[in-house]
């Protein structure tokens, strides 16, 4: 048997990615995966089509996160899917993977930009888990992709490692806060991990971001997306509250 067989699973952002990667991963570990985006329609029904191809189940559900209504939107989707594809609304895993970047240099950062970012990587995920403990089951797994920044300087990107550092504090209370239910809270930080931007296909900066880790390569999103199954394993019951560098060793020097 599968190690998630009879799983139900939440990956906010999996329409592409790390999230994508994850939502295949936990799909083909046997769980049922609840393949959330925002916007692009296209590029999630593609992830439900890799895991479906592979033997898994997966469905999507859309909601913006970062506007009015953002958790009540997704959380009304997500308890219809469950009923519909799993005959009852349980959510044994749920990954809070979705995230806005900053991209601005300090001198440049607005009011508006901050609060997006903040919003969409912090409020959010932090509602998302409230709203899901009634129905996350004892022994549930919650697990919550920051950054390597936090651990870091990029001084274009303060606001998004602001919001990390704050999902990171998300992990590391509500663990204390879910231990007597044995539902374990973790979060995983990865380093520059290949999206398909562009950039990656420039050999001089792909050369530059490999070495910028241990490896002398830069991650793919299944790199990460191994971790996160890890933890959301039995394998990994006796982890909670910890932050999983997984950026390959980035900065470790040398």
């Amino acid at each position: 048997m599968s190690k998630l067989e009879n799983k139900t699973a939440l990956v906010t952002g999996s329409s592409r990615g790390i999230g994508r990667a994850t939502a295949r991963r936990l799909a083909r570990e046997g769980a049922l995966v609840a393949v959330h985006y925002a916007s692009n329609a296209e590029a999630a029904q593609e992830t439900v089509e890799g895991i479906e191809k592979e033997g898994g189940r997966a469905f999507t559900v859309q909601a913006e996160l970062g506007v009015p209504g953002d958790v009540d939107t997704l959380f009304e989707k997500l308890t219809a899917g469950l009923q519909e594809h799993a005959g009852e609304v349980r959510l044994d895993i749920l990954v809070n993977n979705a995230g806005a970047m900053g991209g601005q240099k300090p001198e440049d950062i607005t009011p508006e930009n901050f609060d997006h970012v903040i919003a969409v990587n912090a409020k959010a995920p932090l509602f998302i888990v409230q709203r899901a403990l009634p129905i996350i089951p004892d022994g549930g797994r919650i697990i919550n992709i920051a950054t390597g920044l936090v651990r870091y300087a990029n001084p274009d990107e303060i606001a998004y490692s602001m919001s990390k550092a704050a999902i990171d504090q998300i992990s590391l209370h509500f663990a204390r806060y879910l231990g007597p239910r044995r539902i374990t809270v973790n979060s995983v930080a990865p380093g520059i991990t290949n999206n398909g931007s562009p950039v990656f296909d420039i050999p001089e900066a792909r050369e530059f971001m490999a070495g910028l880790n241990a490896f002398k390569q830069v991650a793919e999103p299944e790199d990460v997306g191994d971790v996160v199954a890890f933890l959301a394993s039995d394998d990994a019951r006796w982890i909670t509250g910890t932050f999983v560098d997984a950026s390959g060793g980035t900065l470790l020097g040398g």
